[in-house]
């Protein structure tokens, strides 16, 4: 079984050194560099746009993981496109026709996501996922780094992994909010396999020790 693959977020980087931190958790065996795009209207919170996304994307040396939380997906699709991330995700509660996303993004050569909030069910991405390359499951709510596990999002990972192994068995399954050296066994044993970790990196003591500890 491969081991788990690790995006740290910079949402909970210093953004007065976001070069060097970058630098930091790629140089520490990082999988992928998480980005959270939050436009203050899908999310209360408000946070970067492509010229910020740019430069992380340059001092990146590991592909980028965009988690866009907007009510303007299309629009945001379009802005980010040209720095070819390796994933772009979009929530599925503000996405009128989340197929013709998909294939948008799929187009520009991106691996297309979904993502879902606490308390949306796994079963609204069910005939979708044939099309989808992850499934991005939120265990916080969406807006602010440093919040604390919602522990239901085991069950949901791992009736997502039912799904999935039914309809796409290649779809990977990534868990966003409150991950740690704690939970991340539980978070493994349900079927997951990318976990999003903000603060648990870039507040340790030591960056490649948090990273190494989550790649169970």
């Amino acid at each position: 079984m491969p081991l788990m693959q690790v995006a740290p977020s910079i949402l909970s980087a210093d953004f007065g050194h976001l070069a060097r931190d970058v630098d930091a958790i790629c140089e520490a065996g990082c999988d992928l560099v998480h980005v959270d795009v939050m436009d203050g209207h899908f999310v209360p919170n408000l946070t970067i746009g492509p010229v910020v996304v740019e430069a992380v994307a340059k001092a990146a040396t590991k592909p980028l993981d965009v988690h866009l939380m907007v009510e303007n997906n299309t629009f945001l699709v379009d802005l980010f496109a040209s720095l070819q991330p390796e994933y772009i995700s979009f929530h599925i509660e503000e996405e009128k026709h989340p197929h013709r996303l998909i294939q948008k993004i799929r187009s520009l050569g991106i691996s297309p996501s979904i993502a879902l909030n606490p308390h949306t069910p796994p079963q609204c991405v069910e005939y979708l996922l044939e099309d989808l390359d992850m499934v991005l499951l939120m265990s916080v709510n969406p807006g602010f780094g440093g919040q604390k596990f919602i522990p239901s999002v085991l069950e949901k990972a791992s009736r997502l992994k039912d799904l999935i192994e039914r309809r796409n068995p290649e779809c990977l399954i990534e868990v966003d909010g409150g991950v740690n050296d704690k939970n991340v066994v539980e978070l493994k044993a349900a079927g997951v396999d990318v976990v999003v970790a903000g603060s648990y990196v870039f507040k340790n003591r030591s960056i490649s020790e948090a990273i190494e500890s989550l790649k169970v």
